[in-house]
């Protein structure tokens, strides 16, 4: 065996294992001793990870339409109340990924560009890559993948996966499976022809993944679905669900993410099935806030996608594991997606991480209810564009620096934060005390300078992590076209 990998009896000394023993894997339970299936010693491991889904996009923050199954992952699990990501997408995947903040590698400022060089780098030791040492054989993701799709070696089966399906780019279009006009619909290395709504054959997928996977030998799935993000483009079966949602993009949304529930039911169903659900640890988190004007809606928090209020960066997040962590909970210690990896590492029995240093911390003691507070920094960052005042059609770059601890967050939307030589200069700033004040209504920065000057300088320093990039264009340069198809070729 590795010396990388924890024994068994290295993994239950380092947990703790006491009294509470029975809650764990390996110890069987009295109807699991009479019907003679013996407990896996490393959990399945299912991460579900939804597009754009608002804070009230689920049915257990109060939506108008019904998530029954998403609900049940937070009732019969741990809900996670403070679970936090990036404002959008490709820079939470990397994080998840990696355990580290996405601006180390140079993909946190932005989304992976179709038409740019980016992807998450090979040199990075990424969580399939880490499940593999710890006898995880079997790795699949199924759905959008949006680090990289101009190499070989950003492709996911390159990248420690050994199943693939589903697409490369950001938004689809959900029937034609098309990206800017071109079919970007993968198994493995090549295009897939396959017909229907894409949230549901990934559905299909996930499950089937599971149905044929090995008795006693742990697996680990990654669904990231591309619902609900946009085009909002809906199954007619669906939409008739909801004809008492008057707004029509609210509407859509709805419909959206109940064809995407029921497909989490299809996966749930898969493992209840196959009798693995005790054993198996599901995580369910969206990738960012919702975006407000598809219909989605993050109230009561401020803000949504592509903000670094709470409404861009807190998100709905569960966790089930019925043998490892009791359920029926709600935790409220603040984590977020760069701490998956490291509190996996541990589930799994890894001792040692071979990437680079994380940023993420182990979570498990905090999940189980043991910890019930933690110290707490979080640093979120942003590039985009913004209409300069009184000058309409006049667009300039700027950036969004938010940093939450567990009292205070403060947020700033300016210049560059490396090339201002004031960072109060054209800048709006401001602070928050969000231990009592979550939705961000009152802003004491004027109150506490001290406060204020000692959280940017800290932003600052974050700031400096990012490597010097190659520069890529927001949006599509003059002239640039999509392939023709988004195959990757071999190199």
């Amino acid at each position: 065996m590795s010396t990388d990998i924890y024994t068994r009896r290295d993994f239950l000394k380092g947990i703790g294992l006491g009294a509470v023993s029975l809650a764990l894997p390996g110890c069987a339970s009295a109807s699991e001793r009479l019907s003679g299936r013996r407990p896996m010693d490393k959990p399945n491991i299912v991460i579900i990870v939804s597009d754009d889904q608002g804070w009230k996009d689920v049915g257990y923050h109060g939506a108008e339409f019904e998530t029954p199954y998403i609900d049940s992952i937070a009732s019969d699990g741990v809900e996670l109340d403070k679970f936090y990501a990036c404002p959008v997408c490709s820079p939470t995947r990397a994080g998840l990924m990696t355990g580290r903040y996405p601006i180390r590698f140079g993909l946190q400022w932005t989304t992976v560009k179709a038409w740019g060089s980016q992807g998450l780098p090979p040199e990075e030791e990424l969580m399939p890559e880490m499940l593999a040492k710890a006898g995880y054989k079997r790795r699949g993701v199924f759905g959008k993948w949006h680090l990289g799709c101009c190499s070989r070696k950003y492709h996911p089966i390159s990248q420690g996966f050994t199943h693939f399906y589903g697409h490369y780019c950001g938004s689809i279009d959900y029937f034609s499976h098309k990206r800017l006009g071109a079919l970007d619909w993968h198994r493995q290395f090549e295009l897939s022809y396959d017909k229907g709504y894409s949230t549901q054959l990934l559905g299909k997928e996930a499950a089937k993944f599971i149905e044929e996977s090995p008795d006693g030998e742990p697996f680990f799935l990654y669904v990231p679905f591309n619902a609900i993000h946009g085009p909002n483009q809906v199954l007619k079966s669906y939409m008739e669900r909801y004809e008492h949602i008057t707004n029509q993009k609210r509407r859509e949304k709805a419909a959206m993410v109940a064809c995407m529930d029921d497909e989490i039911g299809r996966i749930l169903q898969a493992l209840d099935k196959k009798g693995i659900a005790e054993d198996t640890l599901v995580l369910f988190f969206s990738d960012n806030g919702g975006a407000i004007q598809a219909g989605s809606s993050n109230l009561p928090l401020r803000d949504g996608k592509h903000s670094l209020y709470e409404g861009g960066i807190r998100v709905p997040a569960a966790v089930r594991w019925p043998r490892g962590l009791k359920g029926g909970r709600k935790v409220t210690v603040p984590m977020s997606y760069i701490d998956v990896l490291p509190t996996l590492q541990r589930i799994a029995g890894v001792r040692k991480h071979a990437g680079k240093p994380l940023d993420g911390a182990d979570m498990f003691d905090i999940l189980r209810g043991e910890v019930t507070h933690r110290d707490w920094e979080f640093h979120s960052y942003f590039q985009g564009k913004k209409i300069e005042q009184n000058k309409p059609g006049l667009e300039v770059k700027f950036e969004r620096n938010a940093l939450n601890t567990n009292e205070w967050k403060l947020v700033r939307v300016g210049p560059d934060m490396l090339k201002a030589a004031d960072p109060y200069d054209k800048a709006e700033i401001s602070l928050f005390r969000i231990s009592e004040d979550p939705y961000e209504q009152k802003n004491l920065a004027g109150k506490y300078p001290d406060i204020v000057e000692n959280m940017l300088r800290k932003i600052k320093v974050f700031r400096e992590q990012q490597p010097t990039i190659k520069p890529v264009s927001l949006t599509a340069p003059e002239g640039w076209k999509p392939p023709e198809t988004w195959e990757i070729p071999a190199e």
